[in-house]
C-alpha cells in the first residue's frame, strides 16, 4: 500500500505513530531551515514538517503545487494548532519522502475561491474536480442517491435497469439518435425517459420498481432541463393516489433526515 492512513484521518490519539501518507501538495511554506507542506487527498489535509536534515534532499527535488507525494514520518502534536481543519492538532515530522509524480504550475489555484474562470476550469476539469467545493457537491449527490436507494429497498422496490438504445417513438421531445454500424441507414434513439419500459414491468408483475437513470432530450436548453439529465424513476402497482403521495413524501423526508440531519 502507498499509505497507511489518509490525510483526514490522524488525530492527537495517533501521537508518536509512524505513518505513511500519499496525496497532492496543496501549499509549500519555507521558514528558514524548515519547510511546511500541506498534503491533500479526498479525505482532508495534513501538515507535514520537513526538518533541516531534509534540506539537501528538498534542494535536489524541490516540491511544487499539485505534486503527488508519498511521505513517511512520525505524528507529532502541533505547537500552533489550526482549529479550522480536523487534523489541525497534529503534524507529521517527515523522515523520508518520494515524489510519485511532478506537476507543472496549475493554471488556477486549487481552492474554494479559485482564480480560474468557468472556461478555464472546464478545460482543466480534472483539476477543478480536486477543489473542495466540487468535492462537496459530488459527496452530496452520492449521499442523496444512497439515502434514496436505502429507503426504496426498505419499501420493497426493485432497482431494474432499462435499455439506453431503443426504437424512436413519437413523443413531444426530440430524440438523440445513434447510427447502427450493423444496420446501415438505421438508428437507435436514446430514451427521453424509461416510461415505456416501466409500464412493461408493471404489466409483468414487478409491482414496485425504481432506477436512478439518465434521460436524453435533443432540445433547446431550459432552466430545469439539460440534453442529458438524471431522474429517480419510480412506478407502483395496486395503489391509490394517497399511497403514492405518502410513499414519496416519506422518501423526501428520509433524504433530508439522512443527508441534512433534519
Amino acid at each position: 500500500m502507498y499509505r497507511t492512513h489518509t490525510c483526514g484521518q490522524l488525530r492527537l490519539t495517533d501521537i508518536n505513530t509512524t505513518v505513511t501518507l500519499a496525496g497532492w501538495v496543496q501549499t509549500v511554506r519555507k521558514f528558514g531551515s524548515i519547510t511546511f507542506v500541506d498534503l491533500r487527498d479526498r479525505y482532508g489535509i495534513t501538515q507535514l514538517l520537513f526538518s533541516e536534515s531534509l534540506n539537501t534532499a528538498l534542494e535536489a527535488n524541490p516540491l511544487g503545487r499539485e505534486f503527488v507525494l508519498q511521505i513517511k514520518g512520525i505524528v507529532n502534536e502541533r505547537s500552533n494548532k489550526n482549529n479550522q481543519i480536523p487534523t489541525g492538532e497534529i503534524e507529521i515530522n517527515v523522515a523520508s519522502f518520494n515524489i510519485l509524480n511532478k506537476s507543472v504550475v496549475p493554471p488556477f489555484t486549487i481552492q474554494d475561491d479559485t482564480d480560474g474562470g468557468d472556461d478555464l476550469r472546464m478545460k482543466y476539469r480534472y483539476l477543478d474536480l480536486r477543489r473542495n467545493a466540487i468535492k462537496k457537491n459530488i459527496e452530496l449527490r452520492y449521499a442523496v442517491n444512497r439515502s434514496a436507494r436505502n429507503y426504496l429497498h426498505q419499501n420493497n422496490f426493485m432497482d431494474i435497469e432499462t435499455p439506453f438504445l431503443i426504437k424512436s417513438t413519437p413523443e413531444g421531445a426530440r430524440d438523440f439518435v445513434v447510427p447502427s454500424r450493423m444496420n446501415a441507414g438505421q438508428f437507435y434513439a436514446l430514451p427521453q425517459s424509461p416510461q415505456t419500459f416501466k409500464q412493461l414491468l408493471m404489466v409483468s408483475g414487478y409491482d414496485r420498481y425504481y432506477q436512478i437513470v439518465k434521460c436524453f432530450r435533443d432540445e433547446d436548453l431550459r432552466a430545469d432541463r439539460q440534453p442529458e439529465f438524471t431522474q429517480i424513476d419510480c412506478e407502483m402497482a395496486f395503489v391509490e393516489q394517497e399511497d403514492i403521495l405518502n410513499m414519496f413524501e416519506g422518501l423526501v423526508k428520509q433524504i433530508f433526515k439522512d443527508v441534512k440531519k433534519y
